[in-house]
């Protein structure tokens, strides 16, 4: 836990906001969190295949609709 005190009270808000900030960079809190944003669970090879298949699919359909002017 980041914790950042006035030094004296009549430090302006803007000082200690900009000290909170350069520690939480230092500390790499952000770059963490960052990190672990998108961060998606392993699937099963079973389960990519069964996706593939359906890409591929998908695909071909709609390339036949295009050849044969369906769109």
């Amino acid at each position: 836990m980041i914790e950042v005190t006035r030094k004296d009270a009549k430090e302006p808000v803007e000082n200690l906001l900009r000290r909170f900030n350069r520690k939480v960079v230092q500390a790499g809190v952000i770059s963490e969190i960052k990190r672990g944003r998108y961060f998606a669970s392993p699937e099963s090879k079973r389960d990519r295949r069964r996706q593939a298949i359906k890409r591929e699919e998908r695909r071909a359909e709609k390339t036949r609709k295009i050849k044969l002017g369906i769109r």
